[in-house]
């Protein structure tokens, strides 16, 4: 298939997504960027969130992991205890976080900070939210791209960081003006297209391997994919390790993001937005279930066409596809040409979605927790609006050096790093948080706060590389989050002081 002819329809989707950012971007504000008026519909925002949180990463990744968790000497199915544990971190989150922030008004949820502990934690809290989801969201953004440029962009001679400023492009054209009532919409009709592929890759290969969805359940339990539960508790996962982290994952990376807080608060109501939480939990279970379902099918295909295990690799004619690259390769050069089509539609509508959220969100948070744009009454709307440019450009900028690093890196399986990294930067906004809801202390005015949120994540690097030698081959997985965010409750603890 022609790579210009399969480039056409990332393009001719392009146009489609601008089509509906002019739309919903007409008359828009600096509060229809932001929280998109408050006037969101809570059934738009739930199925929107499933594509911003699953993004590219769960397309390709989560189907990856079955065969790479096997090679590795986990379960296979064994990210789905992190996503049982999802469920505990957003009940969590709508029963607790969601009316909180309903209460306090919030356009940021780190105005809580502010009016907890003054503005050393406010500013705290806001930088590690960017950094923690400039990383995420460019790990996502890395991993389409990088398929994208494999299978259609490197015939053309386009160089990779071409690709990645093109789609950066494409990204900021159609949400610079509408920000998040555009994002609503757009991740509304990206999830569609993504859930779409999704279930007409399975079809199609249930149908082509002539068998049923039980009979391919039993033969995939047969061949030791299907495992879900570690009980070996030294092992990196172990289940009550991903139980446990997987709820705090939740709670850092939803209930204290603002990229996916930001869609939440938008909703008119608290009932309603409690609605959008509730109703996304149900569907990201089943959704997350199908990828690994299919992830067990790619491997039983990739077996049936004659590859095999060598050590860690599953070799098919003499190329390595474990990981991420078992779905891209299957789709482009062992299916018919639709199929192929529909996998890139499918691959780049779960890119747009966890791309686009992230870019609107940082620019926000910068421009109202950093710059302060809304508590400055010298910043006009016309003034808010182009620093507010400025910021959205700069931003993709910054989005352009870190998918170059991840090149750089070039890991197999990029959901890993997406984990591993929210242990580390996610943990002090948990530490923040926790501490902020759980005692009446209070902080002083200066920064020490900000030294104590470096510091506890250094700390957890140093324990994360040697805890295999210490504690008698134990292994730390998911559950970094849960010992940074309790490292730095106990440094605010320290440097606290009771209520007057």
């Amino acid at each position: 298939m022609s790579p210009f002819f399969l480039f056409s329809f990332v393009l001719g989707y392009f146009l489609l997504l601008l089509g509906v950012a002019f739309y919903t971007a007409r008359n828009a504000t600096n509060d229809s960027f932001f929280i998109g008026n408050r006037n969101s519909n809570w059934m738009l925002v739930a199925f929107g969130m499933i594509g911003t949180s699953m993004s590219g990463v769960t397309f390709v990744s989560v189907p990856g992991t079955v065969g790479d968790f096997a090679a590795n000497g986990y379960k296979a199915f064994g990210y789905f205890q992190v996503i049982l544990g999802y469920i505990f971190g957003y009940i969590v989150i709508g029963l607790i976080l969601v009316p909180m922030y309903y209460k306090l008004n919030l356009t940021s949820i780190y105005h809580y900070l502010d009016q907890r502990f003054g503005t050393a934690s406010y500013k705290t809290g806001s930088l590690f939210f960017i950094i923690s989801r400039t990383f995420g969201a460019t790990a996502r953004l890395f991993l389409v791209i990088n398929v994208l440029q494999l299978f259609i962009l490197d015939e053309m001679g386009v160089p990779f960081i071409a690709t990645a400023a093109l789609i950066l492009l494409m990204i900021l054209l159609y949400t610079f003006k509408g920000g998040v009532k555009t994002i609503v919409y757009t991740d509304t009709l990206q999830t569609s297209f993504m859930l779409a592929g999704l279930v007409i890759c399975l079809v199609y290969i249930l149908t082509h391997m002539n068998i049923s969805v039980g009979h391919a359940i039993s033969v995939i339990s047969e061949k030791g994919y299907a495992r879900i539960f570690d009980t070996d508790i030294k092992s990196k996962s172990f289940f009550l390790k991903n139980l446990v982290g997987g709820a705090f994952i939740a709670i850092a990376m939803t209930g204290l993001d603002q990229e996916m807080m930001q869609k939440n608060i938008s909703v008119r109501t608290l009932r309603g937005s409690q609605k959008n939480i509730f109703s996304f939990t149900i569907i990201m279970i089943i959704v997350n279930l199908l990828f690994l379902f299919l992830g067990g099918l790619l491997y039983l295909f990739m077996l049936d066409k004659g590859a095999v295990y060598e050590g860690k690799q599953l070799l098919l004619e003499g190329k390595n596809v474990i990981g991420d690259d078992i779905f891209p390769t299957i789709a482009m050069f062992h299916l018919p040409s639709y199929i192929g089509i529909i996998f890139i539609i499918a691959l780049i509508s779960a890119l747009f979605p966890s791309a686009d959220g992230a870019l609107t969100a940082l620019t926000s948070s910068f421009c109202i927790d950093i710059l302060g744009i809304k508590r400055n009454p010298n910043y006009t709307e016309e003034k808010q609006k182009n620093i507010r440019i400025l910021v959205h450009l700069s931003f993709a900028l910054v989005f352009l050096l870190c998918i170059m690093i991840f090149k750089w890196i070039n890991n197999k399986s990029i959901i890993n790093i997406i984990l591993d990294l929210a242990g580390y930067t996610y943990g002090p906004l948990l530490g923040l948080f926790a501490f902020g809801m759980l005692t009446k202390r209070t902080l002083g005015k200066g920064y020490t706060v900000t030294a104590i949120c470096l510091l506890a994540p250094a700390l957890c690097y140093v324990l994360g590389k040697n805890a295999t030698a210490w504690f008698n081959g134990y292994q730390i997985g998911f559950e970094m989050l849960l010992i940074n965010g309790m490292l730095t409750f106990l440094g605010m603890f320290l440097i606290s002081k009771k209520a007057d």
